[in-house]
């Protein structure tokens, strides 16, 4: 990351202890996702190769692998604001095609933003941007905070 920032160990250092979470997660290895910009307590922003092999029929990428992208940036995020959470809801806005033929267009860049918290629930913001800044998708998430287990 630009700055520096081991977002991994930073996950790691704020799991509870003795929870059995593989940091980063395979999903997010296959994806090939890398942090580009984390403020603290506030937003996360990750890169993703645009590939071939995502593409839907039209040549177009699959909007499964879109939200595949945003889960593994909100995903992270969710767990660096609060205690470990599992998203309950994902709603999705496809604005522009992500087309992996594009010269503009290796990667795609997936924003992860906090909105709100409550005791027991995390309302997260997401949009996915080309490098020319334009927005291509966005999306609203909630996510339950899990009970913590008392030690």
């Amino acid at each position: 990351m630009s700055d520096g920032t081991d977002i991994n160990a930073l996950l790691r250092a704020r799991l509870p202890t003795g929870v059995p979470l593989q940091i980063p997660p395979p999903c997010l290895t296959d994806m090939q996702g890398e942090p580009v910009a984390y403020v603290e307590g506030q937003s996360l922003a990750m890169r993703f190769p645009v590939l071939a092999r995502y593409q839907n029929p039209i040549g177009h990428m699959q909007g499964g692998f879109i939200v595949a992208a945003l889960d593994n940036t909100l995903g992270p995020f969710s767990y660096l604001i609060a205690p470990p959470s599992v998203t309950t809801s994902l709603n999705t806005q496809y604005l522009r095609p992500v087309t992996p033929e594009m010269p503009e267009m290796p990667h795609i860049i997936c924003h992860a933003r906090l909105v709100e918290r409550t005791r027991t629930q995390l309302f997260l913001a997401g949009e996915v941007r080309d490098d020319a800044g334009r927005v291509l998708v966005m999306c609203q998430a909630v996510c339950q905070i899990l009970p913590q287990k008392s030690a």
